[in-house]
């Protein structure tokens, strides 16, 4: 769907007054995006598994520490590769959160500790509310154009916390609603990244993205990313041994700390960046959201396979705390 939305954007992309509503159909679909996530954050989803802060402070440190230094110190490498937008959109990258539903998914998958992952996963990505604008105001805006810091952590505030903070007190009322109509807030979900992604490439489509972007710039940048992805997890999986967690938590760290979120990473770039730069800003988001998926699942199957050899099934979700 991201690709036929790339491709309707380049060949009919939205102009004028269509390019307006757009972006008002954008901000509301954003808004209604975190409110239903908030909805759907239960409580004890958010306090499950919060002792084991060992866990969760080495995931949010390779997320919103360790990423950034990566962007960062490896600019003289990346920066021949892709170009000047390219590598503002891989800096971006950097300073997101990690994903929710794909990193407890894998986690799953390759038999990890899925309450530690539910638990560090929605953490980044309430952290992440905050500190990522003030991250892109520090790293980002420093290295091209972008909002102040203090105008994106107002905008973040606006569009995405309240209307956050709105479902988590409405969630008394709807949460079982929510909970029921689960279909629902993947359509929201995947129908406000879809939005954004159309008006942010319609943009930069009408700016003369294509002209701008060389092919060999393109192919930089899937190589670019899969080192970025592949450093991440070496990194990872090094650290969580050598600290010493154990098999199960070595997955949760691994799969929670590497990955990056499309869903928070568009509406936040939406509310961040200029609108002509935005479509640059998104590419390497999504050309990273592709290649985790189809590397972690590759990772998820070798720890399950490894798991069953060396370890007997882990139950979750046996008792009411777990489930």
């Amino acid at each position: 769907m991201l690709v036929t939305t790339v491709i309707l954007a380049s060949f009919l992309p939205a102009k004028g007054e269509v390019a307006h509503g757009f972006n008002l159909l954008t901000t509301f679909a954003i808004g209604l995006l975190f409110f239903l996530h908030g909805a759907k954050l239960s409580r004890e989803a958010a306090i499950e598994g919060a002792m084991h802060w060992r866990l969760h402070l080495t995931v949010l440190t390779f997320s919103f520490v360790l990423f950034p230094v990566l962007g960062l110190i490896f600019k003289p490498v990346f920066l021949p590769l892709v170009t000047p937008d390219l590598y503002l959109g891989i800096l971006f990258l950097c300073t997101l959160p990690s994903t929710v539903q794909s990193s407890i998914a894998f986690t799953s998958v390759a038999r990890g500790n899925v309450p530690a992952a539910v638990c560090s996963a929605s953490a980044s990505n309430l952290i992440g509310i905050f500190l990522t604008p003030v991250l892109v105001g520090l790293i980002v805006v420093a290295h091209g154009q972008g909002h102040g810091s203090f105008d994106s952590i107002m905008n973040i505030v606006y569009q995405l916390l309240l209307p956050f903070i709105a479902g988590q007190i409405a969630r008394r009322w709807i949460g079982t609603w929510v909970d029921k109509h689960k279909a629902l807030l993947k359509f929201v979900d995947q129908g406000s990244i879809l939005l954004v992604v159309y008006t942010a490439f319609s943009e930069a489509v009408v700016q003369g993205l294509w002209s701008q972007l060389p092919a060999v710039s393109l192919l930089g940048l899937v190589v670019v990313l899969s080192a970025l992805l592949f450093a991440m997890l070496a990194i990872a999986t090094f650290t969580s041994r050598r600290l010493g967690f154990n098999k199960e938590d070595e997955i949760t760290i691994v799969f929670c700390g590497s990955k990056k979120s499309l869903a928070s990473g568009i509406p936040m770039a939406n509310v961040l960046f200029t609108s002509h730069t935005v479509g640059m800003v998104v590419l390497p988001l999504m050309l990273f959201h592709q290649i985790q998926l189809m590397v972690c699942a590759v990772l998820a199957k070798r720890y399950a396979e490894r798991s069953r050899v060396l370890a007997p099934p882990i139950v979750v979700g046996s008792d009411s705390n777990s489930a």
